[in-house]
């Protein structure tokens, strides 16, 4: 594709703007994108956008001073700049201020996972299943711990459920 200003080079800047619901896409090449003073990002990824995200780190200043990780011997600007942690004990190091970074990025600091799903077997036994099968295993428990009361109960269940078909 080539930029739609000068309509020589190849564009190598697409900006997508939407103003009043209306989008608008432009592609430019590096010189004309420069021209209209449109800056390019020369740290694409990951790590540029932690860096960018760390960026005001640096006007703010850190908690923990100029404390430096004993490990990897990082300080937290070193992390804002290149949006790297040095190594595990960064986390351990600087917990405080990556914080509210973290809660930034995933909306909390305490994971919440997913419940794997469960199996209709494992659902059944939380509710007190009355499953045939799941009712006389229990009969044989309670007959072999001597408790009869509880065993005449199941058993009744038992035959209701076996007359019902």
């Amino acid at each position: 594709m080539l930029c739609e200003i000068c309509k020589k080079n190849v564009a190598t800047t697409h900006i997508r703007s939407v103003i009043n619901g209306v989008a608008k896409e432009s592609h430019l090449c590096a010189e004309c994108a420069a021209k209209q003073g449109v800056d390019t990002f020369t740290d694409n990824g990951l790590s540029g956008m932690l860096s960018s995200m760390f960026g005001d780190v640096m006007s703010l200043g850190s908690p923990s001073g100029g404390a430096r990780c004993k490990c990897c011997g990082s300080t937290f600007s070193d992390i804002a700049e290149t949006g790297k942690a040095g190594c595990p004990e960064c986390y351990k190091t600087f917990y405080e201020e990556f914080l509210p970074y973290i809660k930034r990025v995933h909306g909390s600091v305490k994971h919440v996972g997913k419940i794997p799903g469960r199996s209709a077997e494992a659902t059944a036994k939380e509710k007190g299943s009355n499953t045939l099968s799941d009712l006389k295993a229990e009969l044989a428990k309670l007959v072999s711990e001597e408790k009869f009361e509880q065993a005449a109960q199941v058993r009744d269940k038992i035959r209701e459920m076996e007359a019902q078909g």
